[in-house]
């Protein structure tokens, strides 16, 4: 197996547990292999979280809003491309929660994430959450 490709199959577990994490609502399995400066664009409010404490106050607002649908945060497709040292990934997700209405609500988003290797492991660096213009 190539170094390529070494590192496509650790970014994708990487992402693949991230999600579960979510999925779980696992804090810990979430913070995972985040680095302590990462950056985030959100598609809620802040626009922009800088570092993991901020970011960490995101996933509120994220299960306030999911908390009739906990479980549905679905890779639909990702692509990665990874060198010697740092990567990035993009994907389709779908994930769920309830409108203003307490109506479920389905939330189709794209999602990139910048990786960098440090001592031979992975960290997101900065993760992007985006929805389609309307």
């Amino acid at each position: 197996m190539s170094t390529g490709n070494k590192s496509e199959t650790a970014i994708r577990l990487l992402v693949e547990n991230w999600a579960e994490a979510v999925r779980n609502k696992d804090l810990a399995g979430i913070l995972a292999h985040h680095d302590e400066d990462i950056i985030m664009y959100d598609v809620p409010e802040p626009f922009q979280s800088k570092g993991i404490e901020s970011y960490i106050k995101t996933w509120d607002t994220y299960y306030a809003w999911s908390q009739n649908n906990l479980g549905i945060f679905d890779i639909r497709e990702l692509h990665i491309t990874a060198g010697e040292d740092v990567a990035y990934c993009c994907a389709a997700m779908r994930c769920a929660g309830v409108d203003e209405n307490n109506e479920d609500e389905f939330l189709d988003f794209r999602l990139t994430i910048g990786f960098k290797k440090i001592d031979d492991q992975w960290w997101f660096m900065h993760e992007h959450h985006s929805l389609p213009a309307i």
